[in-house]
């Protein structure tokens, strides 16, 4: 290309119009939802009417072989003596099962020793009737639990229970919702979003029981709170 074509092209380029893409519009631009957010929380009574008990067998000997020979001897039994009272199969559950070797320390500052080995076999058992919660612990400390992790009160239909404890949340939140938007001048709109937070289920704890618990095991199971928490967005309009 000659010299004279060349300034022919780049006159053309320098003459040609300059054309750029047009963008969507700025938020800023429009006006914004106006929206209120509400959280409020509700809960519901209710009487528990199962029983939980997380309990089980510590056993040591100089082996590991003969602390598990002892251990299962005495589960065995236990686990046959709660099938006795009538507790089911899938109600007996395999919570924790350990062994671990167990040191001698030396005065003169020499590294530990083994010296045995302990082994521990949990189970957590649910109770159904809960008349029946003081013979259960009065049968599995007579043959041989000594490791009592506690006793917890439940209720089999909680979740059932705490939709209503939802409903009133959801209520409760409306309510304020409408009062905050009057107070603004506006009206609530919409739903635009529904979160929830953590249910709760107030736990009925009972001490660690002891072997030297009285035959006669007084029990009182008393009253659960269920809880529901809710957050709610609505616009305004």
């Amino acid at each position: 290309m000659n010299r004279k074509l060349l300034l022919l092209a780049a006159a053309a380029v320098c003459s040609a119009p300059l054309i750029a893409p047009i963008g969507p519009a700025h938020a800023g631009d429009s006006a914004m939802q106006r929206t209120v957010t509400v959280t409020t929380s509700a809960s519901v009574s209710a009487k528990p009417d199962m029983a939980r008990i997380m309990s089980g067998v510590q056993t040591e000997a100089s082996s590991a072989r003969e602390a598990t020979a002892e251990n299962t001897k005495v589960m065995a039994n236990l686990i046959d003596g709660l099938k006795s009272l009538g507790i089911a199969d899938k109600d007996i559950q395999t919570s924790n099962f350990s062994v671990s070797p167990r040191y001698q320390h030396n005065r003169e500052g020499s590294p530990p020793r083994i010296d045995g080995y302990q082994v521990s076999n949990e189970v957590s058992v649910a109770i159904r009737d809960l008349k029946a919660v003081g013979d259960v612990l009065d049968k599995m400390i007579g043959l041989g639990a000594n490791q009592m992790r506690g006793l917890a009160f439940e209720v089999s239909t909680a979740e059932t229970l705490t939709d209503a404890a939802r409903t009133d949340a959801i209520a409760n939140a409306r309510r304020r919702a409408e009062l905050f938007a009057k107070a603004a001048g506006a009206e609530v709109g919409d739903v635009i979003e529904i979160r929830e937070g953590g249910s709760y289920e107030g736990p009925r704890p009972m001490m660690a029981a002891r072997r030297e618990m009285s035959v006669a095991v007084p029990i009182e199971a008393g009253e659960q709170s269920l809880s529901a928490s809710v957050t709610v967005t609505w616009a305004l309009k």
